[in-house]
C-alpha cells in the first residue's frame, strides 16, 4: 500500500510539476519522498531556488507561509491548514502587536516560528541555525525585542551578550524535557555526547555540548565519527536523517517527565501522511493563500533576513510604526 501511494505520489509530482520540500520533523516515509529536506531556514531558501512553478511544504503552516511571501508567483500546498505551531498559538498578532508597540524604538527579532501577521510587524526573522549571524548584524547600540521563543532567546543573549526583551513563548515539545532524567541518563551512559536545540529550557542546555539547530545537531552526529552515542534533546523526526548518515552510532532520545506518550512527537508536523500529500497533490487543495499587503509587510522581515546570511547591507528602521 505504501509503495503504491509513495509511486503515485512521484507520477503526480512530474506531472503537476511540484517540489516537496519537508522539515526534519516529518516522518520519515515523508522525508524519503520529498525533493528536498531540510531546518526551516534551508526549506525557506529551497523555496526560491526550486525550478518547478508548484511547491508543496510537508512541515507547518508558518514554513508554507514563509515560501508563499517570498514565492507569491508559484502556488504553495500544505498537506493539512491544521498544521499549526504552540509558538505560533502562543503570539497571537494582537497581544504581540501591542508589545510591540509598548517598545516602538526597539528592533523586532522574531523566530520563524511565527504567523504571517506577526512577521508583517518584525524587522527580521530568524531561525536558530542563522539566529547568531543576524543579531550580530543589529547595531550594539539598537535595542533588542525577541519572540516568540523565549529559550531560544535567552541562550542567544547570553552567547552573543547581548540584552533581549523577551516575549514569554514556548515550544511544547523543547520544554518536556526532563533535567533530572537526564543527569541520571548521562551517569549511566558517560560515553555519550548530549546535543540539544536552544529551544529547550536552561536546565536541559547546561548538559549539552552541542547545542543548535535540528542541521547543526545532524551535523555533529554525522561527522563527529570519534562519538559512538549521543543522547539528542530535539524532536524525534530527526533521527530519521541521523540513522541514514550514522548507522554506526547508537542514537538516545533525551528523556522526558512522562515516559509513557510520545510528547517529543510535534503534533503538528505529525498531521502530515502520505495520504494527504497525495491528496494535495490530485487536488492542489489546500493551498496557502494571503492578502497581498499583508505578504508585503511580512517579505520585508524575511527579505532581511536573506539579505543579512548572504551578506548584503540592510537598513534598519529607526522606530516601528503601523
Amino acid at each position: 500500500m505504501i509503495f503504491d501511494i509513495v509511486s503515485e505520489i512521484k507520477k503526480l509530482k512530474k506531472e503537476k510539476d511540484v517540489s516537496i520540500l519537508a522539515h526534519y520533523y516529518e516522518d520519515g516515509a515523508i522525508q524519503d519522498i520529498a525533493d528536498y529536506v531540510g531546518d526551516s531556514f534551508y526549506l525557506s531558501k529551497m523555496g526560491q531556488k526550486t525550478p518547478t512553478k508548484n511547491i508543496l511544504l510537508a512541515g507547518v503552516v508558518f514554513m508554507a507561509e514563509s515560501v508563499k511571501i517570498l514565492n507569491p508567483e508559484k502556488t504553495v500546498l500544505v498537506p493539512d491548514l491544521e498544521a499549526s505551531c504552540s509558538l505560533v498559538k502562543g503570539s497571537p498578532y494582537e497581544k504581540y502587536l501591542a508589545w510591540r508597540m509598548a517598545h516602538a524604538d526597539a528592533l523586532c527579532v522574531t523566530y520563524i516560528n511565527s504567523s504571517a501577521e506577526v512577521k508583517s510587524i518584525s524587522d527580521v526573522i530568524i531561525t536558530s541555525s542563522n539566529a547568531a549571524q543576524i543579531i550580530s548584524a543589529i547595531p550594539d547600540h539598537r535595542r533588542i525585542l525577541f519572540g516568540p521563543d523565549q529559550h531560544l532567546g535567552r541562550w542567544l543573549s547570553k552567547k552573543l551578550n547581548r540584552e533581549f526583551i523577551l516575549w514569554p513563548g514556548a515550544c511544547e515539545v523543547h520544554v518536556l524535557f526532563n533535567a533530572k532524567k537526564l543527569f541520571k541518563m548521562i551517569s549511566e551512559n558517560p560515553e555519550a555526547l548530549v546535543i540539544a536545540h536552544p529551544e529547550c529550557e536552561d536546565s536541559i542546555l547546561q548538559y549539552a555540548s552541542v547545542i543548535g539547530s535540528t542541521s547543526r545537531l545532524l551535523d555533529e552526529v554525522t561527522n563527529n565519527k570519534t562519538v559512538h552515542k549521543f543522547i539528542v534533546a530535539t524532536e524525534t523526526g530527526i533521527f530519521h536523517q541521523m540513522k541514514k548518515n550514522r548507522p554506526d552510532a547508537e542514537l538516545i532520545q533525551a528523556p522526558i517527565l512522562d515516559e509513557g506518550c510520545a510528547c517529543n512527537d510535534c503534533p503538528y508536523m505529525k498531521m502530515n501522511t502520505l495520504q494527504k500529500i497525495h491528496q494535495a497533490l490530485s487536488t492542489f487543495k489546500p493551498e496557502v493563500t494571503m492578502n497581498e499587503n499583508l505578504r508585503l509587510k511580512a517579505y520585508t522581515s524575511l527579505d532581511r533576513m536573506m539579505k543579512i546570511t548572504s551578506g548584503q547591507p540592510v537598513e534598519w528602521p529607526k522606530k516601528f510604526e503601523l
